[in-house]
C-alpha cells in the first residue's frame, strides 16, 4: 500500500558462469523461475509499476513476464546503473516516485525486506540493503564514515587490499526518490575495472549536500543471488526448506525433509504422508491420507483421499480415492484410476481408465484403453493399441477376467463378465460372459528329452587326448 512507488527488476544479465543457454534469470528453483519468484515479492508489496529490465536472451525472458510486469530493454549491458537510468526513461522526467530496485536473480528475497527498504527512506538521500558475510569475496564492499555514516560502496575488482577486508556487503536492493536518481545517474562514469556505469557510484552524488543514505540490514540467507550453478542449488535447497515447513505446519507428515522435493504450486491436504524421495512438481495435488513413497515423481497429476503411491512415475495421471499404485509403476498421460483401482508392480499405463475397484496387478502395459469396474487384467497382458500408423482402443467390459499374457489387438471389445483365456491372442470382439481362448492345441512327444541329449552328444567335438611326453635319449 504504496503510493507512487516504482518498482525497477534488473534481469539483463547473461549469467556466464551458468554455463547454459538459458538465461540466467529464467534458471527454475522449487518450481518457478528465479525470476518468478523476485517478482512475487515484489507484487506482495503492491508497486504502482513494475520495470522487468531485459538484455540477454530479451525475448525469451520476456515471453515468461506477467502481464502487470513492463519489459524495458537494454540494449548494451553498460552495467546497473545505465540499466536503471533505461528504466527511468519510462517515467515522467518530474515524476517524484519512490523507486525500490531489485535483482530478478535473488528469489530468496521477501516482501518484508521491501517493505522496510520503502519505509526508510522519506527525509533521506536513499536507503541501501546491506549484509554482512565472513568470505565477501565477489561482493562490493560497503565503505564508513568515520562518524559510521555511508561513505560509498566499492567493487571488488576496483577495492584496495585494505578495503577488500571489509565484511559488510552491498546487497543490490535500494530505494531513492526518482526526480535525484535521475539526476545522479547522469553524472556518473565508467571510470572502473569493468568499464561500465555502476548503479552504487549515485551515492556520493546523492549525498552531497547533507544528505544521508542510510543501510537495512537484511540475513545473508534472504539476500542470496545465483550465478553459478552451486549457487542455484544453494537457493533452492533454501526455498524447499520454506515450501516444507510451511507443509509440516498444515499438518503434512514427512519422514525426511531433506530428501522431499515439493514445488511451489503443489497442493497437499492435511493428513499427507510422504516418505524420502518423494517429488511432487506443477500443478500436483494430493488429497487427506494419501501416502506417497518412497521415491514418487508425480507431475501435474492428483492422487485421491487415501491413495497409496510407491516407487512410481506418474505424469499428468488422476489416482482415485483408496486407488494404489505400484511399486514400479509408469502411469502416464491420460491414466485415471477411479476409487479403489490398482496399477501394481511393474505396470505402464496411457491414455487409460480403470474402473473403481479394477485390477491391473502386475507386469502389464494398458494404452488408449478403458477398463471396466471390478475387472482383473493377468500379469503379462498388453493392449497392441498401435498398428504403425494409428493407436486404436480397448475396452475391457466390467467384471471381466483378463487371463496372464493376452495379447488385446485393438480395436477390440471384452464383453462384460468374460474370460480370456492365458496366453490368448485375441483380435475379435468377445461377447459378454463368454470365455475366449486363442492358443494352438498341446501336444506331447515321449521321449524327447533323451534324444535332444543324443543329438547333442554327436555333434559335439572330441576331446584330445594328451601325448606322453618322450623319455630323453
Amino acid at each position: 500500500p504504496y503510493m507512487g512507488l516504482i518498482a525497477v527488476v534488473l534481469a539483463a544479465g547473461q549469467g556466464t558462469r551458468m554455463k547454459s543457454d538459458l538465461p540466467k534469470v529464467l534458471h527454475r528453483a522449487a518450481g518457478r523461475s528465479l525470476l518468478d519468484w523476485a517478482l512475487a515479492a515484489v507484487a506482495a508489496i503492491r508497486p504502482d509499476r513494475v520495470l522487468v529490465v531485459v538484455g540477454h536472451e530479451a525475448e525469451k525472458v520476456v515471453a515468461t513476464l506477467p502481464d502487470w510486469a513492463e519489459p524495458v530493454l537494454q540494449a548494451d549491458q553498460l552495467g546497473t546503473g545505465h540499466a536503471v537510468s533505461t528504466a527511468l526513461l519510462r517515467m515522467p522526467p518530474e515524476s517524484e516516485d519512490t523507486v525500490l530496485i531489485t535483482y530478478g536473480d535473488m528469489p530468496l528475497v521477501g516482501s518484508r525486506l521491501f517493505e522496510r527498504t520503502v519505509a526508510g527512506l522519506p527525509g533521506k538521500a536513499g536507503v541501501m540493503v546491506t549484509f554482512a558475510m565472513d568470505n565477501p569475496s565477489g561482493y562490493g564492499r560497503v565503505l564508513r564514515r568515520a562518524d559510521g555514516g555511508v561513505a560509498r560502496v566499492v567493487e571488488e575488482k576496483d577495492a584496495s587490499a585494505a578495503e577488500r577486508l571489509v565484511s559488510e556487503v552491498n546487497a543490490g536492493v535500494y530505494a531513492f526518490p526518482a526526480r535525484p536518481l535521475r539526476a545522479a545517474l547522469s553524472t556518473i562514469a565508467a571510470a572502473n575495472a569493468q568499464g561500465e556505469y555502476y548503479l552504487p557510484d549515485v551515492l556520493s552524488i546523492l549525498m552531497e549536500g547533507g544528505s544521508q543514505v542510510v543501510t537495512v540490514e537484511a540475513d545473508p540467507t534472504e539476500v542470496l543471488g545465483v550465478n553459478s550453478q552451486d549457487q542455484l542449488a544453494e537457493v533452492e535447497a533454501q526455498l524447499r526448506r520454506r515450501i516444507n515447513q510451511r507443509w509440516q505446519e498444515a499438518g503434512v507428515w514427512m519422514q525426511d525433509p531433506d530428501r522431499t522435493y515439493i514445488d511451489d504450486g503443489v497442493e497437499l491436504a492435511a493428513g499427507v504422508r510422504l516418505y524420502p524421495g518423494v517429488h511432487l512438481e506443477g500443478d500436483t495435488v494430493v488429497g487427506e491420507g494419501a501416502v506417497l513413497g518412497p521415491d514418487v515423481f508425480a507431475l501435474d497429476s492428483s492422487i485421491g483421499p487415501g491413495a497409496r503411491v510407491w516407487y512410481s512415475v506418474l505424469r499428468s495421471a488422476r489416482v482415485g480415492p483408496e486407488a494404489e499404485v505400484g511399486p514400479y509403476a509408469s502411469l502416464r498421460p491420460g491414466t485415471v484410476l477411479e476409487a479403489r483401482a490398482k496399477a501394481g508392480t511393474f505396470v505402464e499405463m496411457k491414455n487409460t481408465v480403470v474402473g473403481e475397484g479394477a485390477k491391473v496387478p502386475h507386469l502389464a502395459y494398458m494404452g488408449d484403453a478403458t477398463v471396466g469396474a471390478r475387472a482383473n487384467v493377468g500379469a503379462g497382458t498388453i493392449t497392441c493399441n498401435y498398428d504403425g500408423y494409428e493407436k486404436h482402443q480397448t475396452v475391457i467390459g466390467e467384471d471381466a477376467f483378463i487371463g496372464s499374457d493376452t495379447m488385446l489387438v485393438a480395436p477390440v471389445v471384452i464383453g462384460e463378465k468374460a474370460v480370456t483365456g492365458a496366453g490368448s491372442v485375441i483380435t475379435r470382439d468377445v461377447e459378454p460372459g463368454a470365455l475366449a481362448v486363442e492358443r494352438a492345441e498341446q501336444a506331447q512327444i515321449s521321449g524327447y528329452a533323451a534324444r535332444r541329449e543324443q543329438r547333442h552328444r554327436a555333434r559335439a567335438p572330441k576331446e584330445p587326448v594328451e601325448e606322453s611326453p618322450e623319455a630323453p635319449d
